[in-house]
């Protein structure tokens, strides 16, 4: 299915805004203890806003617990317990991208999607562009730490899928109140891996970058991005949506280019070449199709 010329720079805006994220996630990581984070992201996703929008219509809460605690705990939460485990963040945010190639994977297995012969090359060309980019970034990895990023990048593609099939009728409200359940999962599993101290700090930790970053992570990207993003997903099939996170750690790279002064060298600028390539290709697979058939 072609995109519409405007819901194509959505995605592309979002994936962006998600690589440019980097940015303000490093701020924040100065001063609060990562756990803490991404509970605080989430709560402030929640509240105040759960009081003025009603619960999404068309949305059971079995699903809307389902989607919040394996968005808030089994996404991001296991990114960065991926990350405590001895994975660099550079390293996560790569290994993250392979939700692009899951979602395709099970879209085409539990929903039938279609993948034409361009596409599945698209999706080759830029698979490479990632491996490569992940050979040549500088960061630590661990067995354990790889194992629960793909295990959260298999998420991820999960989440797609659940907003795929129960097709929320507003999506504000479906990422408000499926948040009213991120929460409280994120604050139990910090407490079993590192108990209290990363609340109790959290007093003496919120200068003005930790709040800039929390409220940026609440209500832009949690709010605003995922309803972009997951509007997509209701309206086009998922293995055409999927593949623009690829642009993710380009942008990424990018941002952390400019305001961090961190180099990218050549062999990174090549990778990420490819991947736009391959996202050229799977982009404009309709069009080349139609050039074929002529």
């Amino acid at each position: 299915m072609k995109f519409a010329r405007n819901d194509l720079f959505i995605g592309i805006f979002v994936a962006i805004l998600w690589g440019v994220n980097f940015v303000p996630i490093k701020l924040g990581l100065q001063s609060l203890d990562p756990f803490a984070f991404t509970f605080l992201r989430f709560f402030f996703s929640v509240f105040p806003a759960v009081f003025f929008i009603k619960r999404p219509s068309n949305v059971s809460w079995r699903t809307l617990i389902i989607y919040g605690v394996l968005f808030g705990c089994g996404l991001w939460w296991t990114a960065f317990y991926a990350i405590h485990n001895g994975l660099s963040g550079g390293m996560a945010s790569l290994f993250m991208q392979f939700s692009a190639f899951f979602t395709i994977g099970l879209s085409y297995l539990l929903l039938k999607e279609k993948v034409n012969l361009v596409q599945i090359i698209g999706s080759l060309i830029a698979l490479f562009g990632l491996f490569l980019m992940i050979l040549v970034t500088d960061g630590s990895s661990s067995i354990i730490g790889i194992g629960l990023i793909l295990c959260a990048a298999t998420v991820w593609s999960v989440c797609n899928l659940i907003v795929k099939i129960k097709r929320p009728n507003d999506m504000l409200a479906f990422m408000v109140w499926s948040s009213l359940f991120s929460a409280p999962a994120i604050f139990v599993m910090t407490i079993l891996v590192k108990g209290i101290e990363p609340f109790t700090s959290l007093p003496q930790t919120m200068d003005g970058k930790a709040w800039f970053s929390v409220l940026f992570q609440a209500y832009i990207i949690t709010i605003l991005s995922y309803i972009l993003w997951n509007n997509l997903m209701k309206k086009y099939p998922a293995t055409s949506v999927a593949p623009l996170s690829l642009l993710v750690p380009i942008a990424g790279i990018s941002s952390t280019y400019f305001f961090f002064d961190e180099q990218i060298g050549i062999y990174k600028g090549i990778a990420m070449l490819i991947i736009l390539v391959g996202l050229t290709v799977f982009m404009n697979a309709h069009r080349i199709n139609l050039k074929r058939e002529y």
